[in-house]
């Protein structure tokens, strides 16, 4: 789980989703607040209107309907009424003076008699309004939800005859009128669409990288792979052409390098062979005998440096392997035995002739310079580990390493008269990396030496799609 959201693909969905999830919330905010707010505007709106027409009429009509005027105005929500005192005794709270400018176009362009506004927030604990009833007061607290946020607006417009027009109303903060069941199913499709049009997009562009990331791994191995397609945005298709191209000139170049080396031995051995006929007709035994010496050991070379060329350029398929079976047949095949120790069941990847070959070569230095070597096998979880051990001389520390160079021998370790070129380690190493692990040698605390070869696990490394 940790592994799959550590990916890029993971990560650049989950970064749009927050981002658009943080955009939806942040819009979502303000069109709240804006809502509420033209709501409320024009519900101002509305009282200025009929404040504006219930004083035209109360001016135009005798004083004998003034009454039946205000009857007919009122409501449970906003309400009328003439006195000689304004309600409003200052006109601080007006806000942006637009109830005012509303009410006074509505009247006449030309009225000039003094209009009083006072707008501010109240406390609804009580009646949503003075005159509503218990019984419409709790209907409308349900309606709003309990959030009773109330806006209280009063107006006085002086009238002839000294008296004022005094309205008065209250409106709530509409509440936002989103169904929980409505708003859950919104959010679950919206959300499950966002992450398939976006893993889809993703897709497009973290599975070619991901297939390019296997194949240069395969590649490192020394396996042989098809060209990968070129697909995905103009980046990858650049980056994947140019991991083609360097395919094709690492392979042309191992190829170029070891036909090099093949003719090189093959003209070789045309002159030595030449050379050895030619030094059986010297009549002095004991230079004959050093001619044909020097030329054998020159032709032992020219065949050593056919067969690490040859190391180099391994082009066998992976086959998957037990690793124990794959030892036990490795003892039945070698004139030489080795101990083969039983370890834990571990699956790996092989070249099997090719890793033939390198154990060969370390578990006969083992046998070579120690006498009997013991060999263990298992793995730590990422890598297969196989122990070769011996009890000879061991290395001195500072030429561990030094003993992979092709055609170095160490003379105060390795005796002379055992044979070899100084090749065999160097062979298994480059066998061992064509696999993507590696050699190490270590000195024994109870002498000898200790070669440890690394291969990781097979089942590792997903599979490439062409």
């Amino acid at each position: 789980m940790r592994r799959a959201l550590n990916s890029l693909h993971s990560q650049l969905v989950l970064l749009v989703i927050l981002a658009l999830a943080t955009a939806q919330a942040i819009s979502l905010w303000l069109f709240v607040d804006e809502r509420s707010l033209a709501v409320r505007a024009a519900l101002g709106a509305e009282t200025a209107g009929r404040a504006a027409n219930v004083a035209r009429l109360i001016e135009e009509a005798p004083a004998s309907l003034h009454a039946s005027i205000l009857r007919a105005a009122n409501s449970p929500l906003v309400r009328f009424a003439i006195a000689p005192e304004p309600e409003v005794g200052h006109t601080s709270h007006d806000g942006s003076g637009i109830v005012e400018e509303r009410v006074r176009a509505l009247l006449d362009g030309n009225f000039n008699r003094e209009i009083r506004v006072e707008l501010h927030e109240v406390d609804s604990a009580g009646l949503p309004l003075p005159h509503l009833n218990q019984e419409m007061a709790a209907m409308h607290r349900e309606m709003m939800r309990g959030h009773m946020s109330a806006i209280e607006l009063k107006l006085s417009i002086a009238l002839s005859g000294s008296q004022w027009l005094n309205v008065g109303t209250r409106f709530e903060r509409p509440p936002l009128q989103w169904p929980l069941y409505s708003t859950l199913t919104f959010a679950l499709t919206a959300g499950f669409m966002l992450i398939v049009v976006f893993w889809f997009l993703m897709s497009r562009v973290t599975g070619p990288l991901r297939r390019l990331s296997v194949a240069a791994d395969r590649l490192g191995r020394g396996e042989e792979l098809a060209t990968l397609p070129a697909v995905g945005p103009c980046e990858v298709q650049d980056l994947t052409a140019a991991f083609n191209r360097m395919q094709e000139r690492l392979t042309r170049f191992v190829a170029d390098r070891t036909r090099l080396l093949a003719a090189l031995g093959h003209d070789l051995r045309s002159p030595l062979t030449a050379m050895r006929v030619r030094a059986e007709f010297v009549d002095e035994e004991e230079t004959r005998d050093s001619l044909i010496s020097s030329i054998e050991e020159m032709q032992s070379m020219v065949d050593a440096v056919l067969a690490f060329s040859r190391g180099l350029a391994v082009s066998e398929p992976l086959e998957t392997c037990e690793l124990g079976s794959f030892l036990e047949r490795l003892q039945a095949d070698m004139l030489d035995r080795f101990d083969l120790r039983p370890g834990a069941e571990t699956v790996v990847g092989l070249q099997p002739n090719a890793m033939r070959r390198a154990l060969r070569n370390v578990i006969d230095n083992a046998l070579r310079y120690g006498g009997w070597a013991r060999v263990g096998y298992g793995n730590d979880g990422k890598s297969a580990l196989i122990t070769v051990a011996d009890s000879g001389p061991g290395i001195p520390a500072e030429d561990l390493e030094r003993v992979f160079d092709p055609f170095l021998r160490l003379e105060t370790s390795r005796s002379l008269e055992t044979g070899g070129y100084g090749l065999g380690l160097s062979i298994a190493r480059t066998i061992a990396r064509t696999h993507g692990g590696d050699i190490t040698l270590a000195n024994r605390p109870d002498g000898g030496l200790l070669a440890t070869l690394s291969i990781p696990l097979a089942g590792g490394e997903p599979e490439i799609e062409t």
